[in-house]
């Protein structure tokens, strides 16, 4: 990509957006920095669908960007396998925050941030991740997501976990992992990576 177009791709509008997204006629990976309006656990029907938390981002011209980051995994629950999320944090330091902007992304590779900084994993519940992810959101000046975009009927960001095969999920992709990252208030950028039971 050009730096022309490259340029034109963070200053898309909505439809064009939604126009792709249908055109791509498969997964369509992107890369997002917006400015955190709302975060919030996901509303659902009975209290044992609740697996997300939802964060909406606003990127300008695009509008809101609805982030949508799981906090269990239901299907390992389903096939009686270990349903929390192995969490890892990278923290590093900034100088200045990216503007707001989407774009379609090559791809993000766990292993090579592993590689980089061989952050420490945990496992998380449900009730305290979706508590620490809201409340990163909440102080964060500005979020960077990395996951699969997708229109129905809001514009959003899902898949923002290793894509790599799980217990429950055969499906072995590299190369197109979601993460998360935080810019604080106190100069420091927090990413957060994502891990299910079995997951590499």
């Amino acid at each position: 990509m050009t730096d022309s177009n490259h340029h034109r791709d963070h200053h898309r509008s909505r439809e064009d957006w939604v126009c792709q997204i249908f055109a791509s006629g498969g997964p369509l990976y992107a890369h997002v920095v917006g400015t955190v309006a709302k975060a919030e656990l996901e509303v659902a029907s009975t209290p044992d669908r609740v697996d997300h938390v939802w964060i909406t981002l606003d990127i300008p011209p695009c509008g809101t960007v609805l982030l949508s980051v799981n906090t269990l995994s239901r299907l390992n629950r389903r096939e009686g396998f270990d349903p929390t999320v192995r969490v890892a944090i990278v923290k590093t330091s900034y100088a200045g925050m990216p503007e707001p902007f989407i774009e379609e992304a090559m791809g993000l590779d766990y292993a090579t941030v592993e590689a980089q900084f061989h952050p420490r994993w945990e496992h998380y519940e449900h009730d305290p991740l979706a508590e620490l992810l809201m409340s990163k959101a909440r102080a964060a000046l500005r979020m960077e997501a990395w996951g699969e975009i997708y229109h129905d009927p809001h514009l959003g960001l899902h898949q923002i976990h290793s894509r790599r095969a799980s217990r429950a999920v055969k499906t072995d992709l590299i190369g197109h992992d979601g993460a998360l990252r935080f810019y604080l208030p106190d100069g420091h950028a927090e990413m957060f990576l994502f891990k299910y039971c079995g997951q590499a």
